[in-house]
């Protein structure tokens, strides 16, 4: 394939909260790369995956969901989605049958405005009733200016076919932006971290897993085993107690699934050691914000 007819590009994935982002980006994909959680706020920073061809090189993003912010860490996630929008070639529009453009008017304006080529994804139709779907589409086709509508289901990879055909008409001509043998711009140990935290998701309830954020110490790889180290962090000496849990049970569960998880995505055997730390108000505070990465 000559460089002149090569084709890569940036496709940017945005919606607001729970409406499958993440599902589709791996099925899309056909890796695990974002975490998945029926909790809502998953997801907290752009996670990129890349698919590579002889003849063409996607770039995908998957966003955190587009929310009105109410502390500083939202305010970060919504600076990742804004970024995701202005550098994207194609924006893929995820909504579902039950979401409304309540409190992202703004962001759809912004969309809208773009000029960027906009693909109307309306995920789990695989619980559409009656004339559900027909109502969605023709909401959703008044509010977005989308050059086509595809109705899917990613988690039972229904018609996700058609968004890689759609996306590759519009994809621009263009030398490949990473290396062909790379599959994300992000490290292993973020990986590591994202893991952690979706057993969190998993596991806990109410303000657990939203108070909690995992950073990753150490992150040693020998031939045979990789070591980590890992510190999740909660903003109150309550949420410690609760997040180890009578005895440690809950820590040293979350552990065990964590540990199994990673040895599944990088495909070795894993040493891994968590401990429990409070930080203060993390989510409200710019400058633990930027220690955690959230840096935008």
């Amino acid at each position: 394939m000559s460089q002149d007819s090569h084709k890569a590009g940036f496709v940017n994935i945005v919606g607001k909260p729970n409406v499958g982002k993440s599902t589709l980006m791996n099925v899309l994909i056909g890796e695990r790369l974002s975490i998945i959680s029926s909790k809502a706020q998953t997801t907290r920073h752009r996670i990129m995956g890349i698919i590579n061809e002889p003849d063409y090189q996607i770039v995908f993003s998957d966003t955190p969901g587009m929310l009105k912010p109410k502390y500083e860490l939202h305010k970060s996630m919504m600076g990742f989605v804004h970024i995701s929008l202005e550098d994207a070639d194609v924006i893929v529009f995820v909504t579902d049958l039950y979401e409304t453009d309540a409190e992202i008017e703004d962001v759809i304006k912004k969309i809208n405005d773009s000029g960027v080529p906009v693909l109307l994804v309306i995920n789990k139709i695989d619980l559409n009733k009656g004339d559900k779907l027909d109502e969605v589409i023709a909401y959703w086709t008044q509010r977005l200016k989308a050059e086509v509508v595809i109705p899917i289901s990613a988690t039972e990879k229904f018609n996700t076919e058609k968004i890689m055909v759609e996306i590759l008409d519009r994809l621009p001509v263009h030398p490949p932006f990473y290396d062909k043998d790379e599959l994300t711009d992000r490290p292993e140990r973020f990986f590591a971290s994202e893991i952690i935290r979706e057993k969190i998701f998993l596991n806990y309830k109410k303000e657990i897993p939203y108070s909690s954020e995992v950073a990753i110490e150490d992150f040693y790889e020998e031939e045979k085993i990789i070591r980590i180290r890992a510190i999740i962090y909660v903003e109150r000496v309550s949420q410690k107690g609760i997040l180890i849990g009578e005895g440690g049970k809950m820590l040293k569960k979350v552990g065990i699934q964590s540990r199994e998880e990673m040895e599944k995505f990088f495909g070795k055997k894993v040493f891994l050691e968590t401990f429990v730390k409070v930080e203060d108000d993390w989510r409200k505070d710019k400058n633990k914000l930027r220690k955690f990465g959230y840096d935008q």
